[in-house]
């Protein structure tokens, strides 16, 4: 079976150790268990079950990170991630996590939809999601005409997806899931960026964000 996620294995080890504490208020303070796909080393689901006493299950396709990930949390499953669904229980997770990770995936809409049946009636997931519209990113395109991947950010080379604002809106509104936040996160601190936009009359307001954060819930028909 081809694998969603390619092999990171070349990644550096600090690659997988951000925890990513800037995501947890996205997180519904009533989570019981959660799962996270893609969590390195474990930080960031560490952090939850500190922060709120979860029962924190995740997928990590790294074995080294898995290894250690399966130190702190209840569960960790070293797999591929459409590989693991069989081995994850049906209507389970209150929140299901994936930060900086669906970029990583040949097939990120299958992955996304399968996962529902994962979910608690009320249930949610929670993502963060590169924006190649990026101040930084759209000036070396659009400006200087270069293309160039990079061991890590927005032009990553393992990165296989590439999402805006208006695909990330398109995608959950195809994939039947209510939108209850996307926001942006990680401005850029550029004065260049804030005259250009004011010029243009707000026209490159997506472009000052780094990522968006996205909180998402399965339509009820979907149920």
């Amino acid at each position: 079976m081809q694998r969603n996620l390619i092999d990171m294995a070349s990644k550096s080890k600090g690659y997988y150790d951000n925890p990513r504490e800037d995501m947890l208020k996205y997180i519904p303070q009533s989570t019981k268990r959660s799962l996270e796909f893609g969590c390195g080393c474990g930080g960031f689901s560490t952090l939850l079950k500190k922060a709120l006493g979860v029962e924190a299950w995740a997928i990590e396709i790294e074995q080294q990170s898995a290894k250690v990930a399966s130190q702190n949390l209840d569960k960790v499953i070293n797999s591929d991630a459409l590989e693991s669904l069989d081995k994850l229980p049906q209507n389970y997770f209150d929140c299901i996590i994936f930060f900086d990770i669906l970029e990583h995936l040949i097939d990120p809409y299958n992955l996304l939809n399968e996962v529902k049946t994962k979910l608690t009636t009320n249930g949610v997931i929670v993502a963060s999601i590169p924006n190649v519209r990026y101040y930084r990113t759209f000036i070396k395109f659009v400006l200087h005409g270069n293309w160039d991947y990079e061991d890590h950010g927005i032009l990553d080379k393992t990165h296989l997806r590439f999402f805006t604002y208006k695909s990330i809106r398109k995608m959950m509104r195809d994939l039947d899931f209510d939108i209850l936040v996307l926001e942006g996160i990680h401005p850029t601190s550029s004065r260049t960026f804030k005259l250009l936009n004011i010029v243009l009359l707000s026209a490159l307001s997506d472009v000052r964000w780094k990522h968006f954060a996205l909180v998402i819930r399965p339509k009820l028909q979907s149920q």
